[in-house]
């Protein structure tokens, strides 16, 4: 049985499925996967023991990854996540969700703080700082009941916007083992992030003309915000 949609794939048989998540995660302005499809079929496949649940994808929407991953936390059966090319921002979390998390050895993760474009007046950004806060504190939490890590050092990890490789993620007990390394570029936007490593950027195709443009443009909103220090 066959189920899916804009960024994501379900292979059911029997007992067993697998899940790819191969692109952006929410639908509302990035066209990818959103938590209510993503339910939606979970529920319509064939009750499986164990799901095979494949991550390539640099983030997006907090609120639907969140879903996503509490979705697939509870789901009753053996979850294994395996992070063939990157697992970036909202999708390391989806990784959280794993009873077993794998890395092929050229893979990434990359956790950091959310953040958003916003408007409003002062007591509005005043608010919107508190929910940020908040929706930081559960990320932060739902690292450290995965990892069994250090919340301080964690914490201090997201500030940063931390990268990893398989074998530093396996350190920090963000993956449980290795595999070898696969043939799955991981596609990323350097203006999104801060840090991307020149490991993963060497891995990029040449640059196409995008059709996400207003993810774009966010992004490149979010730079020129860092770069003015505002």
């Amino acid at each position: 049985m066959k189920l899916g949609g804009e960024g994501y794939q379900i292979n059911a048989a029997k007992e067993k499925a697998e899940i790819l998540i191969y692109d952006d995660i929410g639908d509302y302005y990035l066209d990818g996967l959103s938590a209510k499809a993503f339910i939606k079929d979970l529920k319509a496949m064939p009750k499986a023991k164990e799901i095979n649940v494949r991550i390539n994808s640099e983030g997006g929407s907090v609120f639907d990854g969140i879903t996503i991953h509490n979705a697939l936390k509870n789901y009753q059966a053996s979850v294994n996540v395996m992070i063939d090319g990157l697992a970036a921002s909202i999708a390391s979390v989806i990784a959280m969700a794993g009873d077993t998390i794998e890395m092929a050895e050229n893979a990434f993760m990359m956790i950091h703080d959310p953040w958003l474009v916003t408007a409003g007046s002062a007591d509005d950004l005043r608010k919107v700082a508190e929910e940020m806060d908040m929706i930081r504190e559960s990320l932060l939490d739902t690292y450290v009941k995965r990892t069994g890590g250090d919340k301080k050092k964690i914490s201090d990890m997201m500030h940063a916007e931390t990268w990893m490789n398989a074998e530093t993620a396996m350190e920090l007990g963000f993956a449980d083992t290795l595999t070898d390394a696969r043939q799955i570029a991981a596609k990323i936007d350097p203006a999104r992030f801060r840090h991307t490593p020149d490991a993963l950027m060497k891995q990029q195709p040449p640059a196409t003309p995008r059709k996400d443009s207003m993810k774009h443009d966010l992004a490149s909103i979010d730079t020129r915000l860092r770069k003015l220090k505002i």
